[in-house]
């Protein structure tokens, strides 16, 4: 069966199995995904627990709340994945599964990487402008971005809601991909259709989805730099420090399986088979992402030895919190280094 590569981690679909390079890679491939499934779960419920019921409600912690909500909600169809890849991309699950699943997926992309923008723009502008991010940052104003957020994703998952649906191939196997050439009667046109529609939502997705938010990311990231440098202060909040190491995970994970997608809608028909064979171990690594966040909160809010100490709790609810200086209502000046509570 043919790779569709505009749907990200469906990797299960692609069937190249016959080598040995291959091969290993899919049982390594379900090993960690099946890992990634347990710690997910589990991470992200802790961090939903932790923020969301035992923590007060901070610009902060919302955001990290809804970050935990998508990853756990994707967490939750996972097995519906590794199920998929175990029986060699075939989908047992029905139409309704089929869309539902791989929407989930998508909306968990798009509001993730605009989470992880939206915190960095809220940690940029109390940095440039802390008069008037402690008279107008509120959380009621937090929660009105992060409903927008989920908006736009619902928004641009919907090609996929209306593209995606169980087909069979010649062997009467069924598949949950993209089908395009029920949209089209005229036989000739239906390749056509196909090539150019599955193109233009792979480059779409990774541009809007991918390459936009990571770069003003990049920029926020500069405008900080520049304002802390020039102010001596060399010292980092720990609420800096988690969105910087969530940033970095989140590319590094994301951006194999990003580059792969985009080379095989751009490639589409004559598409290599080492892009497709890498499927499966860069989508892997790109569900590993929505485990890895909860371990970030937790390990970046105190030293080793600490943590043996202190309970998961206190470490989640220190890395979360808002900066000393923003929640006192104190001046945010940037000459002077936050209290110890704040550093790592």
């Amino acid at each position: 069966m043919e790779a569709n590569f505009s749907i990200p981690l469906n990797g299960s679909e692609v069937v190249f199995y016959e080598s040995t390079t291959s091969r290993v890679l899919w049982i390594f491939s379900l090993v960690v995904l099946s890992i990634t499934f347990v710690l997910g779960v589990l991470g992200n419920g802790f961090v939903i627990w932790v923020a969301g019921f035992q923590m007060a409600h901070t610009v902060t912690s919302i955001c990290y709340v809804n970050l935990a909500l998508g990853d756990f909600s994707f967490m939750a169809s996972l097995p519906l994945h590794i199920i998929s890849m175990v029986m060699r991309g075939k989908w047992i699950f029905g139409w309704f599964l089929c869309k539902f699943v791989h929407i989930i997926v998508h909306i968990n992309l798009f509001v993730s990487v605009f989470l992880i923008m939206l915190i960095a723009m809220d940690r940029c502008i109390c940095i440039l402008y802390p008069v008037w991010a402690q008279n107008h940052r509120t959380v009621g104003l937090a929660r009105k971005m992060i409903v927008g957020v989920w908006i736009l994703a619902l928004f641009l998952t919907l090609p996929h809601f209306l593209f995606l649906t169980t087909v069979k191939d010649a062997r009467g196997n069924v598949h949950c991909t993209a089908n395009f050439e029920s949209w089209v009667t005229n036989p000739k046109e239906k390749l056509k259709v196909s090539i150019t529609m599955s193109t233009a939502l792979g480059i779409i997705s990774f541009i809007i989805g991918f390459s936009m938010p990571m770069s003003f990311i990049v920029i926020c990231y500069g405008l900080m730099a520049a304002k802390i440098c020039r102010r001596g202060f060399l010292n980092s909040s720990r609420p800096l420090r988690v969105l910087t190491a969530v940033a970095v995970s989140f590319f590094v994970c994301w951006f194999p399986f990003q580059l792969i997608i985009l080379l095989g809608n751009i490639w589409n028909k004559e598409t290599p088979n080492i892009i497709h064979v890498m499927v499966n171990p860069t989508s892997t690594l790109a569900s590993f992402n929505s485990c890895l966040n909860p371990m970030l909160y937790v390990f970046l809010g105190q030293e080793y030895r600490e943590r043996l100490i202190h309970s998961l709790s206190a470490s989640l609810k220190r890395a979360l919190q808002e900066d000393s200086t923003l929640s006192s209502g104190k001046s945010n000046s940037l000459s002077s280094p936050p209290a110890d509570s704040d550093l790592l």
